[in-house]
């Protein structure tokens, strides 16, 4: 399966289990990789028979700056739904770093990973967020 890779999609965002955090936000940083058949849009060479990528990151970003959730695990979720339904892509993987965690102890990144397709959301439908929306 061909594939988009969009990566380092950063925002802020009011996510966490604590207060300070849900208060002062912090930075969210957002990968993603994105499966489809590159087949009609190279054929067209035109971005409707493609996922926009801009319009996937404006999405993503959205999510991020979004309701407040407690953990990445589920904003990771969110942000692979948010994706299916908007863009006409196959399954998603979804990467959110939260690189200002709070940790006591001296860490490079922590992140979760999670792959989600269209059969992970029954009755999913596409929202026309951009090009090739089914």
């Amino acid at each position: 399966m061909d594939r988009i890779e969009l990566r380092g999609v950063t925002a802020t965002g009011y996510h966490g289990v604590f207060d300070f955090e849900r208060r002062e936000g912090q930075p969210f940083v957002v990968d993603l990789v994105m499966h489809r058949d590159f087949t009609r849009a190279a054929a067209s060479d035109d971005v409707a028979d493609t996922a926009h990528y801009g319009l996937v990151a404006e999405a993503v970003t959205a999510v991020i700056e979004g309701p407040p959730v407690n953990l990445i695990e589920k904003l990771a979720v969110m942000i692979a739904r948010a994706v299916l339904e908007g863009f006409d892509v196959t399954s998603v993987e979804v990467t959110v770093h939260k690189p200002k965690a709070p940790i006591e102890v001296p860490f490079g990144d922590v992140a979760v990973v999670v792959s989600r397709s269209r059969e992970d959301f029954p009755g999913l439908g596409t929202t026309g967020f951009g090009g090739g929306a089914s």
